[in-house]
């Protein structure tokens, strides 16, 4: 049952545990509302009607009569704010608006170097969200919050970066704080795997209670999806596999200042520095992409050597979490199957065969725009929030 006092006629609470329920965008009456929550049909009325004020509910039509005037159904307004997000990777960045179902309203992608540090890359965020609400004709006025993901760890809880290691001068700045001054609203911060897991969870696995989303792109990552909902772990941490070390990797230097790490051996970056040595220049995943999939063989025998790598560490990642669904997304993940291929030759043979009995190992299907639909949803959950949603109607 939702419950919520009332004062005076006034609702004071219970409003946005209401709008929680009708986030499914299901049209129902307020006798519909009444019997599912087991509150008295004036309590609902009262929360309907902060509801509709604050626009987040509209009316959409009549149910069938039963007898005398037909019942006004009411449902979810996804256009009575909208969102912000930025998936800012090593050497690009990508910015969208959506509505407050998470779809995307309009976006762009720019090569943007975060190595540039935090004042230029976060000035090009700002300039960039007033650019795309007025392509769509909305304000910072209709901004409900923004979210942003970065290549790196991130203390979720502060939004300050923590020692991240290809981003000079972002360690400990507060994004948050600086996002919330120059915008107005909300900022919510989080490592861009991270948000990636969200948005593939939100858009193609939303059964799933438990999955793992792998990026593999120029560095190596994950983000862990449990009972439903993101796994950070105590600081922020949880799913940073791209530095477990692999013990045939004990000379070869991370740079995160360790030896042996999975990232220096099976990333992006890792494969194109192999190829180089071989006499393929690539400077990229892009390039070892391109390469794959024109065909070398050199390349192709790399990407699938990533994925037994690669899988080595998700074999025990299996033993201990159990998903049901794995994930493998980034930008090499485009080199075709090779690299699944390979993750799942070393899951399947080396973990337990209870726990991959159902396990589905699959490439990521919303691809490079994950991000910035996980960062929306994320603060969207966060906004729409019961307690929030009282702000916002009482404000």
């Amino acid at each position: 049952m939702v419950e919520g006092p009332v004062t005076n006629g006034v609702v004071d609470a219970g409003a946005g545990a209401l709008l929680r329920l009708m986030r499914d965008g299901r049209p129902r009456t307020r006798s519909e509302l009444a019997a599912i929550t087991g509150l008295a049909r004036s309590t609902i009325t009262q929360r309907v009607e902060s509801l509709l004020g604050a626009n987040f509910v509209v009316p959409v039509g009549e149910a069938t009569s039963t007898g005398g005037r037909p019942p006004t159904q009411f449902a979810f307004n996804p256009a009575a704010r909208v969102a912000l997000s930025a998936d800012i990777g090593a050497t690009h960045a990508r910015m969208a608006v959506t509505d407050l179902a998470g779809e995307i309203l309009a976006e762009h992608r720019d090569d943007l170097d975060v190595a540039l540090g935090p004042v230029p890359v976060l000035e090009w965020v700002v300039a960039e969200s007033h650019e795309l609400l007025a392509r769509i004709g909305r304000t910072v006025k209709d901004l409900i919050g923004v979210g942003i993901g970065l290549p790196g760890p991130v203390e979720h809880s502060s939004g300050r970066p923590v020692n991240p290691p290809i981003m000079p001068g972002w360690d400990n700045f507060d994004v948050q704080a600086y996002l919330t001054e120059h915008l107005g609203v909300v900022a919510l911060v989080d490592n861009d795997v991270n948000i990636m897991a969200l948005g593939e969870h939100f858009t193609q696995w939303p059964a799933a209670e438990h999955m793992m989303f792998v990026k593999v792109a120029t560095g190596i990552g994950s983000g862990l999806i449990s009972h439903g909902r993101l796994h950070r772990g105590a600081q922020g941490a949880a799913g940073d596999m791209g530095h477990l070390q692999l013990p045939h990797g004990e000379d070869i230097v991370c740079r995160c200042g360790n030896t042996g790490c999975l990232e220096a051996i099976a990333s992006g970056a890792a494969i194109a520095a192999k190829l180089t040595e071989q006499g393929l220049p690539a400077k990229s995943s892009q390039d070892v992409v391109a390469l794959a999939r024109g065909g070398s063989v050199e390349a192709l025998h790399l990407v699938r050597q990533a994925g037994r790598d690669i899988g080595e560490v998700l074999a025990a990642a299996v033993s201990l979490f159990n998903p049901s669904i794995i994930v493998i997304g980034g930008s090499l993940s485009q080199a075709g199957e090779h690299l699944i291929a390979g993750v799942r030759e070393v899951v399947y043979r080396r973990s337990l065969p209870l726990a991959t009995q159902d396990l589905r190992i699959v490439q990521s299907r919303t691809g490079d725009r994950a991000g910035t639909i996980g960062a929306a949803v994320m603060v969207i959950d966060h906004a729409l929030a019961p307690a929030q949603v009282e702000t916002h109607i009482f404000s």
